[in-house]
């Protein structure tokens, strides 16, 4: 079985992380702090919440490099670190939506839309992450990981430490739940389907 370059680099980074380097922790961290805050914030959405979770999720990195066993990609058991991460915030929190307002609106509505309609995609995704809010915790991440992501039902059902059907019952839970949300919100409907408001 060939090694790639990239699993050679990861596994020689980690050792140097076990090894109390302090430029290899700084290494890790510059290469992998913006996947891992891509990830909580599709889950999450905005929130006043996400430098703290940010933080926690590369303590946990760190603290648990040497339980690393190199099956899966540092990257991918990284990302399962940051799903654990917003797992455990979504169950703390409760029901209660983040403040719209800290939604960052170029992260997720493409700056290439203009007027009208990139106002609408904003309104959408707010409604959107409200939506979500109505969704279990465990429901919302497949989901998000899924389709705003764009991971395979494998993927995460490997990130989530579930099985492939649990995975799709969760993703058919959140998605019936959105259908309902959506089918009387025209905005909502809109950034789903991309009907236009059509049924």
């Amino acid at each position: 079985m060939a090694v790639s370059a990239a699993y050679i680099e990861d596994v020689v980074l980690v050792d140097r992380c076990i090894g109390g380097e302090q430029a290899a922790a700084r290494d890790l961290f510059r290469r992998h702090r913006a996947r891992v805050h891509a990830s909580l914030f599709r889950v999450l959405g905005g929130n006043r919440d996400m430098d703290d979770l940010m933080q926690e999720t590369f303590l946990q990195v760190f603290q648990s490099l040497p339980q690393w066993r190199a099956e899966a990609s540092l990257a991918t058991w990284i990302d399962r670190i940051a799903v654990r991460v917003a797992y455990r915030w979504l169950r703390r929190r409760g029901p209660a939506p983040p403040p719209l307002e800290l939604f960052d609106d170029d992260a997720v509505v493409p700056a290439s839309l203009g007027g009208v309609r990139r106002q609408l995609a904003r309104d959408g995704v707010r409604r959107l992450y409200a939506a979500l809010d109505q969704v279990t915790p465990a429901a919302r991440i497949a989901f998000t990981l899924h389709e705003i992501d764009g991971r395979s039902v494998a993927e995460v059902a490997e990130l989530t430490g579930a099985t492939v059907t649990a995975t799709k019952v969760r993703l058919w839970r959140a998605r019936r739940q959105l259908d309902a949300v959506k089918a009387g919100d025209p905005v909502l409907r809109e950034l789903l389907d991309g009907t236009g408001g059509a049924a």
